[in-house]
């Protein structure tokens, strides 16, 4: 019943990209010290969400049916900054300051989820 809501929907859809979107920090974090690594970010949960709201399936993979339009892995490169001497463009500093932003996120989706919960509940008369 739940799951049907669009509100969840969206908040299952921004937790989950707040989780990815960490993983991603956690791979430039851990290359830190990697000659030639290119820091890397995921797009905005705006623009993802936008992107499947148009209905169209999209194959992101070679293995999908009909992959012949696959797009790019959802990981793009971010050229912020100057490289250091060994190429390397990651900055601890700005990853940290992601890290704290993207926790922000997952915790205004897990919010978002526990009010629709209880919204819903309150509304059938359960407590």
């Amino acid at each position: 019943m739940f799951e049907s809501l669009e509100v969840t929907k969206m908040a299952r859809a921004f937790a989950a990209h707040a989780g990815a979107r960490l993983g991603v920090i956690a791979q430039n974090v851990a290359n830190a010290d990697t000659p030639g690594f290119k820091a890397q970010d995921l797009q905005d949960f705006a623009a993802v969400w936008d992107q499947a709201e148009s209905g169209d399936m999209r194959a992101t993979r070679a293995g999908h049916i009909g992959a012949d339009n696959a797009q790019e892995p959802p990981a793009t490169l971010r050229r912020e900054g100057p490289a250091s001497p060994n190429g390397n463009t990651v900055s601890l500093q700005l990853e940290m300051l992601r890290a704290a932003e993207i926790r922000q996120d997952h915790e205004m989706a897990l919010a978002i989820t526990r009010n629709a919960s209880s919204l819903t509940r309150a509304a059938l008369g359960l407590r």
